[in-house]
């Protein structure tokens, strides 16, 4: 299956695909109309559904269902609910399962001290059989984790799995971002949406978006608005509007980001491999136009993925302005047009300025997003070359002083942070709208920077360290 929508040209809101990374299909709540239940998730926009096994009999059903429809996949694995089942004879079915060409995970294992069904000195020893065995078959490992955090944690960094997903997350930002130092990805499910979830949503929006998946846990765990009625993949799109609206985003970049990271973790379909030249998050549509930065710093994103909500922007090549106009379309059609990507866009200022130029003809708005060395780059004050093309500038301070903008930005040109200061006081007198951005990295003191920023003249604006986009 071809999940990738890998154009150019940006999508329509709400176009992507969505992947349900963890339900019960063979659940006996869905014998009455399982059929019924695929269509409407075919029609409702899901892609692909990981069905998760939870017991042996659960575990076969789900590679048969695996088998029957197209779009479906199987994990195979014991819920600590029933770790007390567990014996040599289980292991080696779920050995021989998951070697079928659509198992792509061992799971659903983990830890429940709230309802301890089973034992806790054998919940743990089988999750840490599961652990072995999905590091053994080199397949990810869906993880339960309810009331069992310490112990949770101990055996995962014990275990030294780094593939996995904690599925329908219900800790704290700690453990999320522990689980993430680990390499696992963190799930969220209908509770989300709950009126009084708020500190799971609080976690959920700070979740960056390379670890973020999203499920349904059906038949459980129903979004609101449909509480009351057994849970199917086909609601999963109202647990992607709360998390669309929690995080200040689109359901379309919602989408993108998690069908993205469910096909890495899974192997379930194709993610893009081209470099985006353009590309839409929120109302905005960004330009990606080169890959090169006189700076190299320690926050950037583009040194440990090539994605950005879902994005991939390593370019193969700078595109020219033909390209650029083409991947555009109507610039009207969006809130603002924005130079920004991979890479410092006033590296190729003859070209900004005269696409710049032709969005402003089309009634499009222009914001640039800059580190502030352009008249460092060319050795002249560039700002008034800008008046007139440019709505407004994003420039980034990032520090106090010019030792930490060193030690945070490590830029590759002398006199860098002096240099932003006086870029910025002339911006503000050609641009009409400035604002001064910071990463609150460790070392940054953001106060002294908002202070810095009211001094020039600017709009100042702090950025969330880990938060892309």
């Amino acid at each position: 299956m071809n999940l990738s929508m890998d154009k150019n040209r940006p999508s329509a809101e709400n176009n992507r695909p969505l992947i349900d990374t963890h339900c019960h299909l063979e659940m006996s709540a869905f014998d009455p109309d399982r059929d019924g239940v695929m269509e409407r998730a075919r029609n409702a926009g899901i892609a692909a559904i990981v069905t998760v096994g939870s017991d042996l009999e659960g575990s076969e059903k789900a590679v048969m269902l695996a088998g029957k429809y197209d779009f479906v996949y199987a994990s195979v694995g014991i819920h600590p609910h029933d770790a007390r089942d567990y014996a040599p004879e289980a292991a080696e079915r779920i050995r021989i399962w998951s070697r079928e060409e659509k198992v792509v995970a061992i799971g659903e294992t983990g830890l429940d001290y709230h309802y301890d069904h089973s034992p806790r000195d054998i919940q743990r020893r089988v999750f840490e059989k599961h652990l072995d065995l999905a590091l053994e078959l080199g397949l990810p490992v869906i993880i339960h984790s309810r009331d069992a955090k310490a112990d949770t944690l101990k055996i995962l960094s014990a275990s030294g799995v780094s593939r996995g997903v904690m599925h329908c997350f219900s800790g704290d930002m700690e453990m999320a971002e522990q689980v993430m130092a680990m390499g696992l990805y963190v799930s969220f499910a209908g509770p989300v949406t709950f009126k009084n979830a708020r500190s799971l949503q609080e976690t959920a929006s700070s979740i960056p978006d390379e670890y973020l998946l999203i499920e349904t846990d059906a038949p459980y765990l129903t979004p609101v608005p449909l509480r009351g009625k057994r849970n199917e993949p086909s609601f999963l799109l109202h647990t992607a509007r709360k998390l669309a609206e929690l995080r200040g985003v689109s359901v379309d970049d919602i989408a993108r980001i998690t069908t993205l990271n469910a096909g890495r973790l899974f192997g379930i379909g194709r993610y893009p491999r081209e470099g985006k030249i353009a590309y839409k998050i929120r109302d905005s549509l960004y330009l990606n136009i080169t890959n090169r930065c006189t700076n190299a710093c320690s926050f950037c994103i583009r040194f440990h993925s090539d994605y950005v909500k879902g994005h991939n922007l390593r370019l193969g090549h700078e595109p020219d302005l033909s390209e650029l106009k083409e991947a555009i379309g109507d610039p009207s059609e969006y809130r603002e047009v924005v130079f920004c990507g991979y890479g410092e866009p006033l590296l190729r200022l003859d070209l900004v300025k005269a696409l710049a130029a032709w969005i402003k003809e089309r009634g499009g708005r222009v914001r640039i997003n800059t580190n502030g060395h352009g008249n460092l780059i060319y050795g002249r004050n560039i700002l008034p070359e800008l008046a007139g093309m440019v709505d407004s500038m994003s420039i980034s301070l990032d520090a106090q002083d010019e030792e930490t903008y060193t030690a945070v930005c490590k830029p590759s040109l002398n006199g860098a942070y002096s240099g932003v200061i006086a870029f910025v006081k002339e911006a503000v007198k050609y641009i009409p709208d400035v604002t001064v951005t910071v990463v609150d990295a460790p070392g940054v003191d953001v106060e002294r920077c908002e202070e810095i920023a009211r001094e020039l003249g600017a709009g100042f604006r702090l950025r969330r360290y880990n938060v892309v986009g």
